[in-house]
């Protein structure tokens, strides 16, 4: 006998994910129950709840993998995801992106840094779950506080061009004395490739000639990150 798709309208009420949520709060939804929501609707004979489980299921339940995703895509590849639906998905992973930068940037406003667990803890929201590279400039005042942060190139899926004057004039601009040079690698690997270790040598060394310190090179990946300084690749 044909398996028979679980609809909405079967559930049991407090098991139904709108319901669920109001009685015992949003954080007891499953990822699959929040895409539900979402969504809000299913296909002719497969609920909704159904449909996230298999679009969850098709990105190894990863949600930063699906989070990767661009609307496009995601309209594309799913039937009964059109542009509405993505869109909606879309815009509740931005949201809560901006709701951590927001804790971020209004739980401490000048962060204080003092090991490169606090650059990344302080960067990744940014980066982390990019389809391209990004370059970014944090300049630190001699207090050890993050001042100011400049998105200096942005580029493909494997590299980016950064000028090494223009991060230079970004450092002269504000009459920083320390940077820390920041990028992401959005294969999620963190080793740095050759062309990274030369960007790396000789931003060092020109900086040095303006007597700008590079206290450290934080390359991104998914979860995790690789510093020149703990490495003592400076």
């Amino acid at each position: 006998m044909e398996k028979r798709n679980t609809m909405i309208r079967d559930l049991a009420e407090d098991d139904k994910p709108r319901e669920k949520a109001l009685t015992k709060g949003i954080d007891s939804l499953s990822d699959t129950e929040l895409l539900a929501i979402i969504f809000g609707s299913g296909l002719r004979g497969k609920s909704v709840i159904e449909m996230s489980r298999e679009i969850l299921a098709d990105q190894d339940y990863r949600l930063d993998f699906l989070a990767k995703k661009t609307i496009a895509e995601l309209s594309s590849k799913y039937s009964g995801i059109g542009i509405a639906k993505a869109t909606s998905l879309a815009a509740s992973i931005e949201l809560g992106r901006r709701c951590q930068r927001a804790i971020q940037e209004n739980g401490e406003k000048d962060p204080t840094i003092t090991q490169s667990e606090h650059i990344f803890n302080f960067i990744r929201d940014k980066v982390e779950l990019l389809t391209h590279e990004e370059f970014y400039v944090l300049h630190i005042s001699r207090a050890g506080k993050i001042v100011s942060t400049e998105c200096i190139s942005k580029g493909g899926t494997s590299s980016t061009l950064v000028d090494v004057k223009m991060v230079l004039k970004s450092a002269v601009d504000r009459l920083s004395t320390n940077i820390v040079l920041v990028h992401n690698h959005p294969s999620g690997a963190i080793r740095p490739s050759g062309q990274d270790d030369a960007l790396t040598h000789k931003i060092v060394e020109a900086a040095k000639l303006l007597d700008i310190a590079v206290l450290d090179h934080i390359i991104v990946g998914h979860g995790k990150y690789f510093s020149y300084a703990d490495e003592g690749r400076l």
